[in-house]
């Protein structure tokens, strides 16, 4: 931390519930109220005067409530309303859609003209996703490429929106990190004899420069173009998991998909109490921007209302969020000594220009 910044720290308990009320059934309502108040007390102590702590049990009853109403940088809890308003909107079963088109005929294994790449927005078009394209386009009869690739639409390729055209081009035409192909060829079995040596990797040979990268650039693809393949997404619910699981930063422009972070933020207000809304304010979905602000009572509505959106599909919020000590990412060292890992579901944020650790 910076000193003299503004730490925000939030903790946010829900799963803490079922633990609470298994533990304390046989309590008397004088005993509760005991346990209440040592746990507002030791909130009191531990916590300084720029943080907030919100404690709920599944009842709805309020275990801790210090400073519950200050609204402080969230850091990356703001890819929780995010993740909300994108479910809201698109459904837990969304797969964004990257269509490659052809530019011209295809002629002896030569696409004459432009490979043309109608980009969806997807967040999770890597290196293994090229290579598959790369499998598919072979399969097609498609060996070279004359006319160059041209991008159309919102392009993201390795989490980044900067030249990716240029590198879902290197990656078609065959250099990917050998990692990726280790990756997808994982689950092959071994060649007859026992050989297990990996194939060739799959490669295009794209004559011509990759353009048009980004929506802004104005490319537009021709009407008419013959559909060659459809690369989808995995799952919203299961690309949304691994984001949060890593705590990614392509939420920020993943917003997009939902109209942007005055959406998120009005979706998230509208799952608030007329007078808590105030209380979020977002600049951008995934918790870079220095005008991003939530309480700590306003983050535990907000996770209930991600738990009752999932619900509606009959997930949980272990589908989308990271498990301490068991999932990969930010929680995978945190609680997780003998007897806890697998405990406690939830989402950190830390943004140290901003002395925020939520």
């Amino acid at each position: 931390m910076h000193p003299g910044k503004r730490l925000a720290a939030m903790l946010v308990a829900l799963a803490l519930a079922a633990a609470v009320s298994a533990a304390t059934a046989p309590a008397t309502a004088p005993a509760a109220a005991g346990r209440d108040a040592a746990l507002q007390s030791a909130a009191r102590r531990l916590l300084g005067p720029n943080q907030g702590a919100y404690v709920l049990a599944a009842d709805g009853r309020v275990l801790v409530d210090q400073a519950g109403e200050l609204a402080v940088h969230p850091a990356s809890l703001s890819k929780i309303p995010t993740t909300l308003a994108l479910l809201q909107r698109l459904g837990p079963a969304h797969r964004f859609a990257t269509t490659l088109r052809a530019g011209g005929p295809v002629r002896g294994g030569t696409l004459e003209g432009a490979l043309w790449v109608e980009a969806g927005g997807d967040p999770f078009l890597v290196d293994e996703s090229a290579l598959q394209m790369a499998q598919a386009l072979r399969s097609l009869g498609i060996e070279r490429v004359t006319g160059g690739l041209q991008a159309s639409g919102t392009l993201y390729f390795d989490w980044q929106q900067e030249g990716a055209a240029r590198h879902l081009r290197e990656a078609l035409t065959g250099h990917a990190p050998l990692r990726a192909w280790q990756a997808l060829q994982a689950g092959t079995p071994e060649a007859p004899g026992g050989d297990a040596r990996l194939p060739p990797m799959p490669a295009i040979d794209i004559a011509g420069p990759a353009t048009g990268t980004n929506a802004d650039e104005g490319n537009s693809v021709p009407s008419g173009l013959p559909v060659l393949l459809v690369h989808r997404s995995p799952p919203l619910v299961t690309l949304a998991k691994a984001l949060n699981d890593y705590s990614n930063n392509i939420f920020a422009p993943l917003a997009a998909a939902v109209d942007g972070p005055g959406a998120v933020q009005a979706a998230a207000r509208r799952a608030l109490p007329a007078a808590w809304q105030d209380e979020v304010t977002l600049g951008d979905g995934a918790g870079m921007d220095p005008a991003n602000r939530m309480s700590p009572r306003a983050v535990v509505t907000l996770l209930r209302a991600l738990e009752a959106e999932l619900a509606r599909s009959g997930h949980a919020l272990s589908d989308i969020l990271p498990v301490s000590g068991l999932d990969p990412g930010t929680l995978h060292e945190r609680i997780a000594g003998p007897g806890e890992a697998g405990h406690l579901v939830g989402k950190t944020g830390t943004y140290g220009d901003y002395g925020a650790s939520a």
